[in-house]
């Protein structure tokens, strides 16, 4: 055991009484910060247009509400629906960790659709901003879910393997940082250098869904598999493989549109 990683980082950071301030928490928040960093500076380029700084922030309020609510119920209802329908109140406890990807990224959407009606913007121009401020979130998330100590990747011997003596106390691929390189770093550095010149819009987000759906689907390979993880019997694949698939088909049709788009412009 001794030639392994073993994840020993507390989850808490501080407990204040009743108030626990969790890894987990702070993670999140750093994702939203840098996030909004990257859209200010887009905006300063004027690679952003939004009519002014407030508009920035209005966006940034509009996905933080949309990831955590999209996120929140993403994972309740998808990953583990009965035993929140059971326990309901337990599904605002969001320091408690358990937050959906996909779920976010519904979540977003949704969010993003009526900021582009108030704001007159169109909404492939937010979401391709959006999808370049969303991987620093993606990366700190899942180095959340690393101290958490779920998540959990499969038995391995592998010599980068990682013991999470609060799971059990055999080696496991370390799946979140498969996952924090690949949909966090891995995607920011490709929509960022294709998002380094004005676009037509669709391209970077079409890039992104395409992009996380492929990394996604190949990192699941790796994560310890459970009833509630699971996806439908007839696809025998995850849940999380199978949610991919459908933003896979998204980043298709978003790409389409981008370069029907680009071609209607010549």
């Amino acid at each position: 055991m001794s030639n392994y990683v073993i994840q020993t980082i507390d989850p808490i950071i501080v407990q204040l009484g009743p108030l626990a301030i969790r890894w987990y928490g702070v993670m999140y928040i750093l994702g939203f910060v840098i996030g909004y960093w990257i859209l200010r500076r887009r905006w300063q380029a004027g690679l952003f247009d939004m009519p002014n700084e407030m508009a920035v922030q209005d966006m940034l309020f509009y996905s933080f509400l949309g990831a955590l609510v999209g996120g929140r119920l993403g994972h309740c209802l998808l990953y583990h629906p009965l035993e929140y329908l059971c326990k309901p109140w337990e599904i605002l406890q969001v320091w408690q960790g358990g937050m959906s990807s996909h779920g976010g990224f519904i979540g977003v959407m949704v969010a993003l659709v009526l900021l582009a009606r108030k704001l007159h913007v169109p909404f492939l121009h937010l979401l391709d901003n959006g999808a370049l401020a969303v991987t620093p979130g993606m990366f700190f998330g899942r180095i959340g879910n690393y101290i958490n100590s779920e998540m959990c990747g499969t038995p391995t011997s592998k010599p980068w393997a990682v013991v999470f003596p609060t799971y059990d106390n055999v080696p496991r691929h370390p799946v979140q940082l498969y996952q924090a390189l690949t949909e966090g770093a891995l995607l920011f550095v490709i929509v960022w250098l294709v998002g380094r010149k004005r676009r037509v819009d669709g391209l970077m987000s079409g890039i992104f869904g395409v992009g996380y759906a492929v990394v996604r689907i190949l990192t699941e390979h790796f994560r310890e598999g459970s009833l509630e993880l699971a996806g439908p019997a007839w696809s025998h694949l995850t849940q999380g493989q199978f949610l991919s698939l459908f933003v896979l088909l998204t980043g298709i049709v978003v790409l389409a549109c981008a370069g029907w788009s680009a071609r209607a412009a010549r």
